[in-house]
């Protein structure tokens, strides 16, 4: 059968298809239509997801990166000097001072304590929105109140400190976008971080003599704060929300300190609030923030900041999920008030016994609100301490590494190896990447030829792989092969913004042969099958948006590229002319990425070559230390959650192993220092080398920029994909 197919491409090349497709009716452009099917997959699967979610306490607190104990002694400890004394304010009924509480270990919450003279009935963490200094709200909880308060201070919004003065590089990220874009890869997050400093005010309030119910309240931000607070921590007795609830569904709108990777397989708000039920909770339609977009860059600022707005839901939408929520968890726990009703009459819902009605009165007895003093250096002293812990974790986490994947991976056998690596792989599959179902629609292959040279026919073809899904790609076909014969493969993968085309540009004055040096075309001169796939990171932000909202359905685009990859292994086997056994790929830069990823969870790869890419990538990700770190850059899709504690790419290329695997790497090319990139692949090598293979794992180094050199690593496929 093979030959006979054989003989059908040789006698048919000139009929423009290759044999078992249809023909090709071309597209102005097929990159814009991949990412505009998948961004419809993608809205889909976020529709779908809302009949399947079954929210619980320990899946909310592990997305939100609530992984490391808080400090086991509380104090609330007052804040203050002679230019700045900690007590800002007195009046007949209450004492207002500045306070600080340990959280982490060398974090601490910082704001505001109003503490009654008098009887007290009940104590009160008030959360601002981010723009709001704990100072601003005095005035709504002070005068004669009956609560013990403490209103903590919220990294804001601003982006005064988002950068790195020893670097002299500086951003206009906002600072929870600062924070987010450090602690994503770690598996911590802002709103984390934010709600154990909430929580260890709870801690505090749970360690007096005399316990008194504990309401959390917020606004905005502080609104999402005290939703998720009162979900996960049972003690609190009470919550009360505004400016923060209603659908969720278009997350990936919002500003990327609130993108929760995982979010909507399991929560909406609605059922983030089924889990404070029966406590009563109490949701007011007003305060919602308005942000219509990143700050905008001031002098010496770069503009790298990621799109996101904030607008207020309309008032039905919210009444909507307030309903869903009632129907997870049926009964008279859930108030959704309007902007008329008091602050008074909303706690009186809450707490509905007598002790209790007089919480959080407003003010009566003064004429003028009070202007109390804002401490200038709170805002950057909150900001760094959050940087210098997650800066920690980087190290911390290359330990939990050493321990939970090195340590368990067998080299005594290779087959107690090849057991321990499946496990792994379909680890890092599911928890990383994020597994998609294997593709579903037939697959239906369409080509053309398109491009015809002295040594190789070239054909453009297309499959589809889901609905609204396809792949897309260039095969070059070496000229002169007898029937019967078949050669390797090389999948050459394009980086960032490229096309299949750019990995065949022959004319020396375009860009894409500075990049690619035609690899894919000289490769198929060489007398290997190679081809050239879309990979859907071209558009700028369109792109970026699929990974926005594939990210909260515990989803990457990786997830896509993997289908569309299985699909292109799939349809490559079906060759006649080509060997299934030996087909290799070798990528640059996203291509590069792509090298890591793919071999690592699609053993069809005999090979990987990864080219101006490999890295130290936890700390290409997250450290404020490397110039080049995605800190600094506008590609605000990069990161993946949690990857740093169970991933790095030493551990991918594990995942490869015993494949033959080889990182091409000029010395000049600036996403990395060849000391990171020594450091990440001795790993690498040290594994294959105690694996008995250590010529399979090599490292090219020449002194060049990011770009394919193509002399070591033609040697490599020659070497490893044998005679032709």
């Amino acid at each position: 059968m093979r030959l006979i197919l054989f003989l059908l491409l040789t006698s048919t090349l000139h009929a423009q298809i290759l044999p078992g497709t249809e023909p090709l009716t071309p597209e102005p452009d097929f990159s814009a239509s991949m990412v505009a099917g998948i961004d419809r997959l993608a809205s889909r699967l976020i529709t779908e997801s809302k009949t399947a979610r079954k929210p619980a306490r320990s899946g909310l607190k592990a997305i939100l990166g609530i992984v490391d104990a808080r400090i086991p002694f509380a104090t609330m400890d007052l804040v203050g000097d002679t230019q700045s004394p900690a007590l800002l304010y007195e009046t007949s009924g209450a004492k207002i001072f500045r306070v600080r509480w340990p959280v982490l270990e060398d974090v601490h919450g910082e704001g505001i304590l109003i503490q009654p003279k008098g009887p007290t009935l009940a104590r009160v963490v008030y959360l601002p929105d981010a723009d709001t200094p704990p100072e601003k709200l005095v005035d709504q909880l002070l005068a004669n109140s009956d609560c013990e308060v403490v209103i903590p201070c919220l990294i804001s919004r601003d982006s005064d400190f988002s950068g790195s003065d020893r670097l002299g590089i500086h951003t206009n990220q906002t600072h929870r976008e600062w924070i987010q874009r450090q602690a994503y890869t770690l598996g911590r997050h802002i709103i984390g971080y934010e709600i154990q400093k909430t929580l260890a005010v709870v801690d505090w309030f749970k360690a007096q003599p005399n316990q008194l119910p504990v309401l959390v309240a917020g606004i905005g931000e502080g609104g999402l704060l005290a939703l998720h607070a009162a979900a996960l921590d049972e003690r609190i007795n009470a919550a009360y929300v505004a400016g923060y609830f209603g659908p969720r569904e278009d997350l990936w709108q919002e500003p990327l300190y609130r993108n929760v990777y995982g979010l909507l397989r399991d929560f909406g708000d609605a059922e983030v609030a089924s889990l404070i039920a029966p406590r009563p909770l109490a949701i007011q339609y007003l305060g919602f923030p308005v942000v219509t977009g990143p700050p905008k860059p001031k002098p010496g600022q770069r503009s790298v900041a990621a799109p996101g707005s904030l607008v207020a839901p309309l008032f039905d939408s919210v009444r909507l999920e307030v309903n869903r929520a009632l129907e997870i968890t049926p009964g008279n726990w859930i108030y959704l008030c309007t902007q008329n009703q008091g602050l008074r009459e909303i706690v009186t819902l809450l707490f509905p016994s007598t002790t209790a009605t007089a919480t959080l009165k407003m003010a009566t007895n003064k004429d003028t609100p009070l202007s109390l003093p804002i401490d200038p250096a709170r805002q950057k002293r909150q900001l760094r301490e959050l940087e210098q812990y997650t800066q920690h974790l980087i190290p911390v986490a290359e330990a939990e590494r050493a321990t939970h994947f090195w340590k368990n991976l067998p080299l005594h056998s290779p087959q107690a190896f090849h057991s321990q690596v499946e496990l792994e792989r379909a680890r890092f599959w599911k928890e990383s990447i994020g597994r998609l179902p294997d593709p579903d629609l037939p697959m239906h292959p369409r080509s053309r030829l398109v491009k015809e040279t002295d040594k190789v026919f070239v054909y453009e073809v297309t499959m589809d792989v889901w609905k609204d899904v396809f792949t897309w790609g260039l095969l070059c076909v070496p000229k002169g092969l007898t029937p019967g014969e078949q050669r390797p493969v090389v999948v050459c993968q394009h980086g960032l913004e490229g096309l299949p085309a750019d990995t065949l540009e022959e004319d020396t004055s375009q860009r894409a042969w500075a990049a690619y040096k035609a690899f894919a075309l000289r490769l198929a001169e060489e007398g290997f099958v190679t081809y050239a796939p879309h990979n859907p990171y071209r558009g700028g932000d369109t792109f970026r948006v699929l990974q926005r909202k594939l990210n909260p359905l515990g989803l990457t685009l990786f997830s896509v590229i993997a289908g569309q990859h299985q699909r292109t292994l799939e349809w490559l086997q079906t060759l006649p002319f080509i060997k299934r056994e030996k087909i290799a790929f070798y990528g640059l830069s996203y291509g590069g990425k792509s090298a890591m990823r793919l071999p690592a969870i699609l053993p069809g790869y005999c090979m990987s070559i990864c080219s101006g890419d490999f890295n130290e990538w936890i700390r290409k990700c997250s450290s404020t230390d490397m110039p080049m770190s995605y800190l600094y850059v506008g590609e605000h899709e990069i990161w993946d959650w949690n990857l740093a504690r169970n991933f790095n790419y030493a551990e991918m290329a594990a995942l490869i192993a015993p494949r033959p695997f080889m990182v091409e790497r000029g010395h000049n090319d600036g996403v990395a220092t060849d000391e990171w990139v020594n450091y990440e692949f001795a790993k690498v090598r040290r594994l294959y080398d105690k694996l008995g293979i250590g010529e399979r794992a090599l490292i090219e180094h020449f002194d060049g920029p990011h770009t394919i050199h193509g002399e070591g690593t033609f040697s490599f496929l020659k070497r490893h994909l044998g005679p032709m």
